[in-house]
């Protein structure tokens, strides 16, 4: 019932009985002891939109979660900086803080992590645990099989955190985190079937079911290297011939503008160049708008999701090319079809380690060691 209320808002208790198919007294009697003990409280005016009856039209308060005094940590680790969040229990960020790595040594990045948390916990002595995102693989949600950003293999991690901080810890792949965030908290809320896509750095999909994500085999990596959006598009250093990684990552668009130009130029700079009509960034960001039409076509035709959503750091494309995308999605889609339900994103990395707190957040609220 608490984690209903958490993930879906304040709701009235006949909402909250219609979603887990119970009756409304069975729901009056197991909210009492919740709201006695201060976990659950009756809020006295309810949001604008909700209608909240009880019996026979009688009006109820909603329910609605406490979230004191807890508060939660996120850390997303690249290749060059720790990035940090707390967060309250519903997920909202009320601090950052950021640390620039001096080296990819693990016990150098955990005293980092370290020194982020040590400096929350000065304002929120109340931490109630640690989410970490890595881009890369992880296994039991505490070992970086392998972060190619950072050059490890077989980290460690959580538990180096664990040791300095006193925390429990959850280490997980950074897209999952997110997808986890989006999930519970954000645009995959409410929907049986969604999906997550990011751009940026890398390319990353995922696919929520019955609000679980799927989770893919220890081996299910690399895959955006070999998804062919254009068997006759760019060849980049980066990944095969046309495919998701050589057309949408902002490292391959900048190699092909500089492959282009003869200088290097950065993302964003090659994103104003292409909306201001410069021949050879609006060709690589063209076709890169194609791809990721096609991209986005292909995930609604086979996986048909209720909604999918657009999130990283290279989402600007979509404001200088977004019309190409759409066209490119809709000549992909069989024009009966249902529109795409589509949400854009651009996410930084301080969304990243919201994303990661969320996975702390599931700790407490569902039970167990963070490990599990």
């Amino acid at each position: 019932m608490a984690i209903e209320v958490l993930t879906n808002g304040p709701s009235s208790r006949s909402e909250i009985a219609r979603r887990l198919g119970m009756s409304g007294g069975s729901l009056t009697r197991l909210a009492k002891p919740l709201i006695d003990s201060g976990l659950l409280l009756e809020v006295h005016q309810p949001p604008q939109g909700l209608t909240v009856t009880l019996g026979q039209g009688r009006p109820g308060r909603p329910l609605d979660i406490v979230t004191d005094p807890w508060h939660f940590v996120g850390l997303k680790i690249t290749g060059d900086t720790v990035y940090g969040v707390v967060t309250t229990l519903k997920s909202t960020v009320v601090r950052r803080e950021d640390r620039v790595l001096e080296s990819h040594e693990p016990e150098a990045v955990a005293d980092a992590a370290h020194s982020i948390v040590r400096s929350f916990s000065e304002d929120f002595p109340q931490l109630a645990g640690i989410g970490v995102g890595i881009g890369g693989s992880v296994r039991d949600r505490s070992v970086a099989v392998d972060a190619p950003w950072l050059h490890w293999q077989d980290v460690p991690f959580a538990d180096l955190l664990r040791d300095r901080t006193g925390l429990p810890v959850v280490l997980e792949n950074d897209v999952a985190a997110l997808v986890e965030a989006e999930t519970w908290f954000g645009a995959g809320r409410g929907y049986d079937r969604f999906a997550v896509l990011t751009i940026g750095a890398g390319v990353a999909y995922s696919l929520v079911i019955g609000g679980e994500p799927i989770r893919p085999s220890d081996n299910y990596t690399g895959t955006a290297e070999r998804w062919i959006l254009d068997p006759n598009g760019p060849l980049t250093p980066y990944g095969e011939r046309g495919s998701a990684t050589s057309l949408l990552t902002v490292q391959s668009i900048e190699y092909q503008v500089r492959a282009a130009t003869g200088r290097w130029v950065g993302y964003e700079e090659i994103l104003e160049a292409a909306g201001d009509g410069e021949p050879a960034a609006a060709r690589v960001v063209d076709e890169a708008a194609r791809g990721l039409g096609f991209l986005i076509a292909q995930i609604a035709n086979f996986a048909m999701p209720e909604k999918i959503l657009l999130a990283g750091e290279g989402v600007g494309l979509m404001d200088v090319a977004g019309e190409k995308v759409h066209e490119s999605l809709a000549a992909n889609r069989n024009p009966l079809a249902d529109p795409v339900n589509l949400e854009t994103k651009v996410s930084d990395f301080h969304d990243w380690a919201r994303g990661a707190a969320v996975l702390a957040i599931q700790v407490l609220v569902l039970g167990g060691a963070a490990e599990d």
